[in-house]
């Protein structure tokens, strides 16, 4: 299978371990063997920069989406086939999602974060049937899942809500699980009532 939009949401900080670095280049470098497209963050620095940089130079096509207030700060990285600056942070996120097939997630920081638990409660709604995958060889969203099974073991958060992502420490199995044909969940009223994954 291939021909896939895959969304990579990463960190744009440059005060990261080279590892994290090596990660995106892997990522983007497996990202076009496979034939997919890229749509990310926009920027030219850190995480960013290195899987879009590492998807062209394997012939993938990539799409960056940043905020006009981001453009100096993140450092827009014109190289992108296709650059679309947005309003905001919320039409940034907005595009990034009506562009993508699925959803890769590496090691970030708090807007990492925000998309991630965005992009994983509306497909636990019934949102979207979009895959979603976590990539951490290193360990990092290791507390971030353990909160999750806590969270899940007092009744805060339901057991679909594991239904509805996978975790993977290679860059290989991580694209073999965004490439699966993800089963659509059907929310109950009972979810909805809650508002709550």
């Amino acid at each position: 299978m291939g021909g896939l939009a895959i969304c990579v949401f990463c960190a744009s900080s440059s005060r990261i371990d080279r590892r994290h670095l090596e990660l995106a280049e892997q990522v983007g470098a497996e990202l076009a063997r496979r034939g997919h497209s890229l749509v990310s963050g926009g920027a030219k620095v850190s995480c960013m920069g290195a899987v879009a940089r590492a998807a062209r130079a394997g012939g993938a096509r990539t799409v960056g989406v940043i905020p006009q207030a981001l453009v100096s700060v993140e450092i827009a990285d014109q190289d992108n086939d296709e650059l679309i600056v947005t309003p905001d942070m919320r039409s940034r996120k907005a595009e990034m999602d009506r562009r993508s097939d699925a959803f890769l997630v590496l090691p970030g920081g708090i807007g990492t974060l925000e998309e991630l638990l965005e992009i994983w409660t509306s497909r636990v709604l019934g949102m979207h049937d979009k895959p979603l995958v976590i990539l951490d060889p290193h360990g990092m969203y290791e507390p971030l899942r353990d909160l999750v099974v806590k969270l899940a073991d007092h009744g805060f958060v339901r057991p679909r809500a594991f239904d509805a992502i996978s975790w993977s420490r290679s860059v290989p199995e991580a694209f073999d699980l965004l490439e699966v044909r993800q089963v659509h969940l059907t929310p109950t009223g009972e979810d909805y009532a809650e508002a709550e994954p």
